[in-house]
Formats: structure tokens, sequence, C-alpha cells
């Protein structure tokens, strides 16, 4: 421990993590009940993840994660508003042509 200080390493044990979430554009990775620590070089602080239940899930869209050029397309696909080409957007989730279809289908109703 001494010898780590010298070299200006800190380690701490980050208490009562229940879960680490990792979001990357394709997944999330869900860890729960890990095992984390914090290890600090020189001013570097970097997370160490170790143990738990591992499990993956596909985020679904949101309204961060809706693109307004796709909001747009469907909006003037089915002539519809902005607001409600999002939500079906949203609805349908993020498929353009199911959204269209979905949209194009309440005008013959």
């Amino acid at each position: 421990m001494r010898m780590m200080q010298k070299m200006g390493m800190k380690v701490d044990e980050v208490v009562n993590v229940s879960q680490v979430i990792i979001k990357t554009d394709a997944k999330d990775i869900v860890i729960e009940g890990p095992s984390v620590t914090l290890v600090t070089v020189q001013g570097q602080a970097t997370y160490q993840i170790a143990g738990g239940q591992v499990s993956e899930t596909v985020p679904q869209p949101t309204a961060q994660t809706v693109r307004e050029e796709d909001v747009q397309l469907v909006a003037q696909q089915t002539g519809k508003s902005l607001e409600e080409a999002r939500k079906t957007l949203l609805d349908a989730g993020g498929d353009l042509a199911k959204a269209i279809i979905l949209l194009k289908g309440e005008v013959g109703s």
C-alpha cells in the first residue's frame, strides 16, 4: 500500500454498488451486484468493475434517440405534424416504414 502511495497511486473501493450500466449505440450492458474499485494514478481516475451478473439489452428508442431527419421524413410522407410523426416513430420502435404505414392507416379511417 505504501509503495502504491509513493508511486502516486490511490485505490478506493466504491461501496454499496448495486448496478453498473454501460450504454453503447447498439446495446446496454447491465452488471448487477459488481465490485467497483476507483484507481487514481497521477490524477487520472479509472473505475474497475469485477464480478456480478451480466446481461445485455437493446435500448428502445426515446425522444433523444429518434433522429430529427427521421421525424421530418415521416411527417413529410404522411402529411402529419412533427409531433404526431415523432410519437408514432417512437411507438414503432424507430422503424420508419412501420411509422409511415401506421400514420397513413389513420388517414384512411
